[in-house]
């Protein structure tokens, strides 16, 4: 893995979640992690200069909070101007993942998601891990398996996650039988998991891998699994979205109702 974990924050309690799992992620791969609070400074006549020592006490106690979860991580905070999709974004190219919460202090009352978290899994240029809330962190990698090409990057993030937490994962294909192809069985559903992972166990000698398929709607079988799950790993896009649609509807479902982190892998264009 690489060697730089970067975690936004803005002071809620989801975004202090995101940096307890941040920390952890940079502790199993022996990475730097840096804290990113990003700000937009209003602008008009009727805006008074702002005085930015709080935003940095912000960055620095999260930083703080980092350091007393990982105390042998290389931890440093920053403020950035700049809206946090955009700052978060770019911070991206340079990171191996990037760790926020599911909802900021700015969300709307109702709404389930943070349109942080929904745009920088779309946009990110590494891997980006959704947090909702602390969960324990017994229980699988759970990887969502549909066979599409976009999935290929999701299943290697996934082996090489598994192999740092020391767990199995749970390779999970859900499939719907009245809505499968003519002369599509259980038999091909099974075979499919089977292709998508052929090879990896080569390089992940030491990952228990589970093969699931499971009749029904891929959404609600895989926020299922989220409940016994430690994390969910899929892919940005999978079989049958749009084109030019940066984040498919299973991904969307996960960020919004999972029960545990999930990560969303882009696959390259």
């Amino acid at each position: 893995m690489g060697s730089l974990v970067v975690v936004g924050v803005d002071g809620s309690s989801s975004s202090n979640a995101a940096v307890v799992q941040a920390a952890r992620e940079a502790q199993r791969r022996s990475a730097k992690l840096r804290v990113v609070h990003a700000f937009s400074w209003p602008v008009g006549p009727m805006y008074a200069p702002l005085d930015p020592s709080p935003l940095n006490h912000l960055a620095h106690d999260a930083a703080q909070l980092a350091r007393s979860v990982a105390p042998g991580v290389e931890v440093t905070g920053t403020v950035m101007i700049g809206g946090a999709v955009s700052v978060l974004t770019a911070e991206s190219r340079a990171a191996d993942l990037v760790v926020v919460g599911s909802r900021g202090m700015g969300g709307f009352i109702g709404m389930l998601l943070g349109s942080t978290a929904v745009s920088l899994a779309a946009h990110g240029e590494c891997p980006v891990m959704v947090v909702r809330e602390e969960t324990d962190h017994t229980g699988p990698v759970v990887l969502g398996v549909d066979g599409s090409p976009h999935g290929e990057e999701a299943i290697e993030f996934a082996f090489a996650e598994a192999a740092l937490r020391k767990t199995e994962i749970v390779a999970l294909h859900a499939w719907l039988p009245d809505h499968a192809p003519a002369g599509t069985g259980m038999e091909s559903a099974e075979r499919l998991p089977a292709l998508a992972l052929a090879g990896r166990g080569e390089r992940y000698p030491d990952v228990t891998v589970r093969q699931d398929v499971v009749s029904g709607e891929t959404r609600e079988v895989l926020i299922e699994a989220s409940r016994t799950a430690q994390l969910i790993v899929v892919g940005a896009r999978g079989r049958g979205g749009f084109s030019g649609l940066l984040l498919g509807s299973v991904s969307q479902a996960l960020l919004h109702h999972a029960h545990c982190p999930v990560t969303v892998v882009r696959g390259k264009a």
